[in-house]
């Protein structure tokens, strides 16, 4: 390696990034575990933890949280709230205890693989202009090593923007963002559904920069309540409403608009087990035994 590389690389590992995380009632400590302690192993492990205890839980899964926090000191944050306000209001709260510029999100039930977040890290190396960095996803269900799906986004800046007009352009759990671009455009709406697709729509339309890696970095674990939390009304109107919302900011044209309704829509009223197979079919890329891959339709 040369000197440059090497002086890159140590750059890298001496950057600092908080972890943003969310626990709530439905979470199971097991899964809990192996999220937090795939974090904790990454090959740049990360200056500051955040836990953002959303509502009421039980002791099986506080206990751990707080376990955390004794042994760590100085790395766990934990913020707990009264009420369960949603994924949305949590993260809110959660960025506010956040102490570092760069913030990586993690869900509670997945695993991000040990060099996820250094990849991205070297992202924000490379160009000091990045606001959000993501990755693909593997979509287990089960073992983690029962890869059944994969959520393929694209790369580059001016190919997220035509994404975005129809599709979330992130895997919302696998991005790194600058804490100060979250704020300026806001933050999360204390929605019920596709609270990310706003946030990240918003911070595009204001100039923000970004890219995924190309690379599958990230495991999301994927269960029927994935399609059930979909099917309801409340769920359904908040996708309506960010999608307008996005199209009135100018995001997308009508058509797009009446395109992306029309499939909220649509899977609103198709049976669960038609929604996954649909999903899994022509909104996934498939991953076959020999490793390879086909694109998204």
């Amino acid at each position: 390696m040369s000197e440059m590389g090497k002086a890159a690389d140590k750059q890298v590992s001496q950057m600092k990034y908080s972890v943003l995380m969310s626990v709530y009632a439905k979470d199971k400590p097991e899964y809990l575990f192996e999220a937090v302690n795939s974090m904790l192993t990454q090959t740049v492990p990360p200056e500051q933890f955040v836990i953002v205890i959303d509502g009421p839980v039980l002791d099986e899964l506080l206990q751990p949280v707080y376990e955390y926090q004794r042994y760590y000191v100085d790395l766990f944050t934990i913020v707990p709230l009264e009420k369960n306000g949603g994924l949305g209001n949590a993260l809110n709260e959660g960025l506010k205890h956040c102490r570092n510029e760069l913030v990586a999100r993690m869900d509670a039930d997945d695993i991000s693989l040990p060099e996820r977040c250094e990849k991205e890290l070297a992202c924000f190396c490379e160009d000091e202009t990045l606001d959000i960095c993501g990755c693909n996803i593997d979509e287990f269900e089960g073992e983690p090593e029962n890869v059944l799906t994969s959520r393929v986004v694209p790369s580059e800046y001016e190919q997220i923007k035509r994404f975005m007009r129809r599709r979330q352009a992130f895997n919302h759990p696998t991005v790194m963002f600058k804490k100060p671009a979250v704020i300026q455009a806001g933050g999360y709406l204390p929605i019920k559904r596709k609270e990310d697709f706003d946030l990240f729509s918003r911070m595009l339309i204001g100039g923000a920069r970004a890219k995924n890696l190309g690379e599958h970095l990230y495991l999301y674990r994927v269960n029927r309540e994935n399609y059930k939390r979909r099917k309801s009304r409340d769920n359904f109107r908040s996708a309506l409403y960010v999608y307008w919302r996005h199209w009135k900011r100018k995001g997308c044209l009508l058509t797009d608009l009446l395109v992306i309704c029309s499939a909220e829509v649509f899977f609103f009223i198709l049976p669960d087990g038609m929604m996954k197979w649909f999903s899994d079919n022509f909104l996934r890329a498939k991953r076959y035994k020999q490793n390879s891959w086909i694109g998204l339709v």
